[in-house]
């Protein structure tokens, strides 16, 4: 492995760490504002906290260029990082509404590993890509879905809502990681990230303000869950994750980043106290399976 690939390798790594813990912070928050506050809040931090790098970036391509007037390739590389920005904000936003709602219905665990089905949901999309989906991928499905089973569905046959909410949410940071795939070879990583994040965010505050009514008091009192996933989870890890997509397959950085459901089930116990049943351990063995499964390279 080279230099490069260990160096993303460990970034990915970093960036399951920071957001299976920050599954605590979206649940603590919850508890003092609404899902669309949280949100609006923590995007708009995240996109602030880049927006010193994004300005450094514009003033060294002036410099670079004293007459005003930068090469095509480099506006040729803002331009598609403004819009591939947009186009991963919007994507953005819905797994994250999908997410913060259905945290506030169950544990921070289950919450984990449900999200972590786009592991196995990515290389499955390559079916509407016409591409040859492997034997063990398959099989990996099949775990997912008894392991989604055990995890999701009661004795009575029920399903809790917010887990619903999760599967859909793992359903669309599926085509979050596939955009950022397609989109972050042709642009600066940190430009993308600021500009998802301020997207993310205003789409937030737009409903935020259409079906709850956000309170100073209220945001006040959730400052550190806000600081830590806005700070942290948008401003540091999701750009971490454009950043080291460079340099890896996006089956490898699948993978690594799967580590986050281990992380947010290890951090729920130590921090929340939260227990889950055998039943609910098993199917997150056999979701975490199934995920280990689906990224090992196919046989020639």
């Amino acid at each position: 492995m080279n230099r490069k690939k260990m160096r993303s390798s460990f970034l990915l790594l970093l960036t399951a760490f920071i957001w299976g813990t920050a599954f605590v912070a979206q649940s603590v928050g919850m508890e003092y504002v609404g899902a669309f506050t949280f949100n609006m809040c923590r995007f708009l931090l995240g996109g602030a906290v880049l927006l010193p790098a994004v300005l450094l970036m514009v003033r060294r391509v002036r410099q670079t260029h004293p007459e005003g007037s930068p090469s095509a390739a480099r506006r040729s590389r803002i331009r598609d990082g403004i819009k591939g920005g947009l186009a991963c904000g919007v994507v953005l936003f819905v797994a994250s509404s999908f997410q913060q709602i259905g945290i506030s219905m169950t544990t921070v665990g289950k919450s984990g590993f449900i999200t972590a089905l786009y592991i196995v949901l990515v290389p499955v999309c390559g079916v509407f890509m016409k591409k040859r989906i492997p034997r063990h991928v398959w099989l990996g499905v099949a775990l997912a879905t008894a392991g989604m089973y055990l995890l999701c569905v009661t004795e009575s046959f029920t399903i809790n809502r917010g887990d619903m909410y999760l599967f859909f949410c793992a359903l669309s940071f599926t085509v979050h990681i596939l955009v950022i795939d397609r989109v972050s070879p042709r642009a600066d990583g940190i430009l993308i990230s600021c500009v998802q994040f301020f997207t993310a965010g205003v789409l937030s505050a737009v409903l935020t303000f259409l079906f709850e009514t956000p309170r100073l008091a209220a945001i006040l009192f959730a400052v550190s869950p806000i600081l830590y996933s806005g700070v942290l989870s948008c401003g540091v890890a999701y750009t971490l994750q454009v950043i080291a997509q460079k340099d890896t397959d996006p089956t490898v950085a699948s993978l690594l980043m799967s580590l986050e459901s281990v992380f947010s089930l290890l951090a729920g116990w130590v921090i929340l106290h939260q227990r889950l049943s055998a039943r609910e351990l098993s199917g997150c063995a056999l979701v975490f399976a199934a995920v280990i499964l689906a990224q090992l390279p196919a046989r020639e």
